[in-house]
C-alpha cells in the first residue's frame, strides 16, 4: 500500500542563475510542488533565512557566477541541518558533486539536461525523505516528553510513600516539640522568669518565634508530600465552573496578594464548560499556583489568567486549557527541566521548596491533565495546563497507545526509504 504524502506541505527552493531554467523549472513542477526561485546563491541563501520552517528542499546549480552550488549547500547545511540538498551538475562536474555526497553536503546529485519523470522521482523521495525526518523528531520529542512525565511522575510517587510512611513517625516528635514550645511562655511566667531581665531578650523572643515557625513548615511540608502522592479514588463527582474556582481563590488569597503588591488579571471567561473534578484538589490546584507565584514574584509584578475550551462541549475529546502568566524573571532553560522537583528553588531563598509545584504536577496528572511551563531569562513563566472536561470519559491509556502506533508505522517508512524501496 503506497504512502500518502503532502507534496506541498513544504516547500522546493530552486538556485540558478539561467533564466530559462528557472522558468522551465517552475513550468514543470508548479502543479505538483511549492517552489521558489532565486537567481544566484547569495538570494538563495536569503530566502533560506527568511523561509526556513517551509524549506523541505534545496537544490541548486553546480556553476554560477561568485559563489558555487556546493558551497551554497554546505552554508545552507550550517543553518538548516535537516533540509534535503541536491545539487544540479554537469558531467565535467561529477567530481565535485561525488565529493560532496561522500562528505554529506548533499542529498543526492542530478544531471543537466534533466530528465523530468525522473528529477520528479528524485524530489519526491527527498521530501518524503525530509517528512519522515521532521515526524521522527517530533516523535521523539513526545517520547523523551513522556518518559520525563514518568520519571517525574515516578519520583513524586516514591517521595509521596516516603513522605507517608514517615510522616506518623516523623510527627510524633514534631508534636511533643511543638507542644514544649507552645508551653514554654506560660512555663517560664509561673517559673517567674522575668525575660526583659535576660541578657539578651531579643534573642530568646525570635528563637521561639523561628522555632515554632520552623516546626509548622515541615508538618505542612509532610502533609502536602503525602496529600500530593495519595492514589486518587478517580470518582470525578464534582462540578465546577473555572471561573467560579479562581474567583473563590483570589478572594480567600487576596491579603497575601496586597501584601506583596502583586495583581491578578483574571481573564476567564463564563462561557468555559464545566469540569468534572476532585473539588478539594482543582480548588488546592490555584491555591498552590498563586501561592507559587507569591513567593517567586518580585513585589509590584502581574499575573494573567486565561482559558479557553479546545473542543465542542460533548466531544469525547473536549479539554479546557488554562494559562497562568507572569512577568516575573523568568527561568532558564535548563531550571525548566527541574521545575516540579520539590527541591527546586525558582529564586534564591532557601525557604521557599518547590513542593508547591510538585503538588500541581501530581493533581494535574490525577485529573487526567497535562502541565507544561514555558520560561526565559527576563520574559516572565507560563503555566499551561490542559483539563479533559470528564475524565472518565476517555479510555485509560489512549494517549500512549496512539504514539506507539506512529513510533511503529514512521519506524517502518524510515527503514523502506532508506533501503531505496
Amino acid at each position: 500500500m503506497e504512502e500518502y504524502y503532502d507534496y506541498e506541505k513544504f516547500a522546493i527552493l530552486y538556485v540558478d542563475d539561467e533564466e530559462k531554467s528557472l522558468k522551465y523549472f517552475g513550468r514543470a513542477f508548479e502543479g505538483q510542488f511549492r517552489v521558489l526561485t532565486a537567481a544566484n546563491a547569495q538570494e538563495g541563501f536569503r530566502l533560506l533565512e527568511q523561509h526556513k520552517n517551509e524549506i523541505g528542499l534545496l537544490i541548486t546549480d553546480q556553476r554560477m557566477p561568485g559563489e558555487k552550488g556546493v558551497q551554497l549547500l554546505e552554508r545552507a547545511r550550517q543553518l538548516c541541518p535537516r533540509v534535503v540538498r541536491v545539487l544540479v551538475t554537469a558531467y565535467s562536474d561529477l567530481d565535485a558533486a561525488i565529493d560532496a555526497v561522500n562528505t554529506g553536503a548533499i542529498y543526492k546529485y542530478v544531471t543537466k539536461p534533466w530528465d523530468i519523470p525522473q528529477l520528479e522521482t528524485t524530489l519526491k523521495r527527498g521530501l518524503e525523505f525530509f517528512i519522515v525526518q521532521q515526524e521522527r523528531d517530533q516523535l521523539l520529542r513526545e517520547k523523551l516528553s513522556v518518559l520525563h512525565n514518568m520519571m517525574m511522575t515516578d519520583y513524586v510517587m516514591r517521595l509521596g510513600i516516603l513522605a507517608a510512611g514517615l510522616g506518623h513517625h516523623v510527627r510524633n516528635p514534631l508534636v511533643a516539640i511543638r507542644t514544649f514550645l507552645d508551653l514554654a511562655p506560660s512555663k517560664l511566667r509561673e517559673e517567674q522568669v522575668d525575660l526583659e531581665q535576660l541578657r539578651n531578650p531579643n534573642f530568646w523572643k525570635e528563637f521561639h518565634s523561628v522555632a515554632q515557625a520552623q516546626v509548622k513548615r515541615i508538618t505542612e511540608l509532610l502533609s502536602d508530600l503525602g496529600e500530593a502522592a495519595e492514589k486518587p479514588s478517580f470518582l470525578f463527582q464534582d462540578r465546577v465552573q473555572v471561573g467560579e474556582v479562581v474567583t473563590d481563590v483570589l478572594r480567600t488569597m487576596q491579603r497575601q496578594l496586597a501584601e506583596k503588591r502583586i495583581v491578578v488579571d483574571n481573564q476567564m471567561p463564563v462561557t468555559l464548560p464545566s469540569l468534572f473534578v476532585d473539588r478539594k484538589k482543582f480548588h488546592r490546584l490555584f491555591e498552590l499556583l498563586l501561592k507559587d507565584e507569591i513567593s517567586s514574584l518580585p513585589a509590584g509584578s502581574r499575573v494573567s489568567l486565561r482559558a479557553r475550551a479546545s473542543a465542542p462541549v460533548g466531544d469525547s475529546d473536549s479539554e479546557v486549557q488554562l494559562e497562568i502568566q507572569d512577568d516575573g524573571p523568568g527561568l532558564s532553560q535548563d531550571a525548566l527541566h527541574s521545575v516540579f522537583d520539590p527541591f527546586f528553588l525558582r529564586r534564591d531563598d532557601p525557604k521557599e521548596l518547590g513542593i508547591n509545584l510538585m503538588a500541581c504536577y501530581f493533581i494535574v496528572h490525577h485529573h487526567g491533565g497535562k502541565i507544561e511551563v514555558r520560561s526565559r531569562p527576563g520574559g516572565g513563566t507560563t503555566f499551561l495546563i490542559t483539563f479533559p472536561v470528564n475524565p472518565q470519559s476517555r479510555p485509560a491509556g489512549q494517549d500512549e497507545q496512539d504514539f506507539l502506533s506512529k513510533v511503529f508505522l514512521n519506524e517502518a517508512l524510515w527503514e523502506r526509504l532508506l533501503s531505496g524501496n
